[in-house]
């Protein structure tokens, strides 16, 4: 078995969903310094969790719109990479430290199974209004994606992550070949460090990175 984890934010969507939400509640200058901080590693992501969130106080409505946002701004490729990649036997997981409600949207869209969506619960009152996180979800904290790569890639011949931000690049730890996605935000930090890098805003070229001129003459079509 092979698996592929794929970023949400910046990676699969051109937003980040967490920045939309902050803009709704009028709370965006507070909450996208701190959102940049920890995606270039100058704030560990545990700490800038929940003070978002706290910030922000997302309701359930508002987060089914940002899933609905998520497909509309969808990665020029996205279906298609995804198709391909699961064509030739890759098992494709999302990955996200975002709101795992909003993220279902996208992922679904996709085709993903809602069992390789891997992203924080939000919980909300009998009434829809925000009543905290998962304080248990590993993405929640510096290191979460590579706790989630090791489960995944139990047993697996080969782990690839694919993503835009720092955590991404904590994927290897687990021992994941890291491809640094640039298409939609380049951080200079990630195109210096990751294996291979992706400056094009198509996630087709994934599949052409890790694909055989075989598997890429199989999968044409689904490409185009």
């Amino acid at each position: 078995m092979r698996a592929i984890l794929f970023d949400c934010d910046s990676t699969l969507s051109t937003i980040e969903g967490i920045d939309v939400l902050a803009e709704q509640a009028g709370v965006v200058d507070q909450v996208v310094p701190l959102t940049n901080a920890a995606m270039e590693g100058r704030l560990k992501l545990e700490e800038a969790y929940a003070a978002r969130l706290d910030l922000i106080k997302p309701d359930a409505s508002t987060i089914d719109a940002v899933g609905r946002q998520y497909i509309e701004t969808r990665v020029e490729g996205a279906a298609e990479a995804i198709a391909a990649l699961g064509a030739l036997g890759w098992q494709v997981h999302v990955v996200s430290g975002g709101i795992r409600q909003a993220v279902l949207a996208i992922a679904r869209f996709l085709g993903v199974p809602d069992e390789r969506v891997h992203a924080v619960d939000l919980r909300f009152d009998a009434n829809g209004h925000y009543a905290g996180f998962d304080p248990e979800s590993p993405l929640a904290r510096s290191g979460g994606k590579a706790e989630i790569v090791r489960r995944v890639g139990a047993g697996a011949e080969r782990v690839v992550m694919v993503g835009d931000g720092i955590t991404d690049l904590e994927a290897a730890e687990a021992g994941a070949l890291v491809i640094g996605f640039g298409g939609v935000v380049r951080r200079e930090i990630v195109a210096s460090r990751a294996p291979h890098f992706i400056d094009q805003a198509d996630l087709r070229e994934v599949v052409r990175l890790l694909a055989t001129p075989e598997e890429l003459a199989r999968v044409e079509s689904l490409l185009r």
